[in-house]
């Protein structure tokens, strides 16, 4: 055994939802909604989910992912 685990293992900072408190979706000012299978903050207004890494909220519509 080597001692280092695989990448699938390493997890960074979980989000904190007290943060949905504070955050809106930066296109529609709407309310947001945490997925955490996903680790994404869904705007349903906007039909836009904005990725979560590391436990941060990357809130830029150009890194957010289109949704139905």
């Amino acid at each position: 055994m080597t001692g280092v685990e695989p990448a699938d293992a390493v997890e960074g900072p979980e989000f904190d939802r007290r943060m949905l408190e504070a955050l809106v979706c930066p296109v529609t000012h709407a309310m947001l909604h945490f997925d955490a299978d996903r680790q994404e903050l869904v705007s349903r207004a906007a039909h836009l989910a904005f990725p979560i890494r590391g436990g941060i909220p990357i809130m830029l519509v150009d890194e957010a992912r289109q949704i139905d």
